[in-house]
């Protein structure tokens, strides 16, 4: 059994999309970050983080981005999200997910120009590839587009100021996976700082 612990629009939403992508079947418990309960005591008793996403796996805890997208892209290979049996484009996918955690997540805090030259740095990487590893979705497309949506709504990036970027986004926005989850979220709201 599978529960996600999530805040509509939070970095919980790449572990959401990718349960959908997976066809999981999952309960979603939402968490508001408005009334601060990922801070209280129940919260606290499953999560002492008090951090989202928490995914339960038949009562144990997982926790952290990339360790949930990694885990639901194991559990459930014939999805694809991992491209298993190749080691270099495995690796490159950890290197994007690592890149994505290190770099990019933290850019906003940075200020507005730290930020665009990260993602001038992550449209340069990701280049005129379909996808972050070349010609196959993966997880890492997942975690890069969660933080870009989020981004363009906070930073508001001039149209063509990351073309590549630009196109990855377009790209996920035509997922049902991603359609899905932006709209169960959508119907929660949204309560993200600004």
């Amino acid at each position: 059994m599978l529960t996600l612990y999530f805040s509509p629009g939070s970095s919980s939403m790449a572990a959401h999309i990718a349960l959908h992508e997976v066809d999981a079947t999952f309960d979603a418990k939402p968490v508001s970050f408005a009334t601060k309960e990922h801070h209280g005591p129940a919260f606290r008793a499953i999560n002492p983080e008090g951090k989202v996403p928490t995914l339960l796996i038949d009562g144990r805890v997982l926790t952290e981005v990339a360790g949930i997208l990694f885990y639901l892209a194991r559990r459930f290979p014939a999805a694809g999200l991992l491209p298993e049996g190749d080691i270099e484009a495995e690796a490159q996918v950890v290197s994007w997910m690592s890149f994505i955690a290190s770099s990019i997540h933290p850019a906003r805090r940075q200020g507005l120009e730290h930020a665009r030259s990260v993602y001038k740095l992550a449209d340069r990487r990701l280049g005129d590839n379909e996808w972050a590893v070349g010609g196959r979705y993966s997880i890492a497309d997942i975690h890069l587009f969660r933080l870009f949506w989020r981004f363009r709504g906070s930073l508001n990036p001039e149209p063509g100021d990351f073309p590549n970027i630009e196109r990855h986004y377009e790209r996920m926005m035509a997922r049902p996976a991603v359609r899905k989850t932006i709209e169960v979220e959508s119907k929660i709201g949204y309560e993200l700082p600004a």
